[in-house]
């Protein structure tokens, strides 16, 4: 069993955890309805993706 042979520092410790930490998910406006939307994603209140329909929506 690998057991570390000294105590790792807070400092090695951060560095090491840099890369860890929650990202903001980037947003776009939807080109036919404004909403924000994921990049590259089927719009979820329109149901548009790249100028076409590609869902269909319920509507009131």
């Amino acid at each position: 069993m690998a057991v570390p042979k000294k105590k790792l520092s807070k400092s090695r410790r951060g560095m090491r955890r840099s890369h860890d930490a929650i990202k903001a998910v980037s947003t776009i406006k939807c080109s036919y309805c404004g909403q924000p939307n994921i990049p590259h994603n089927v719009c979820k209140f329109c149901g548009q993706y790249a100028k076409r329909v590609a869902k269909t929506t319920k509507t009131k």
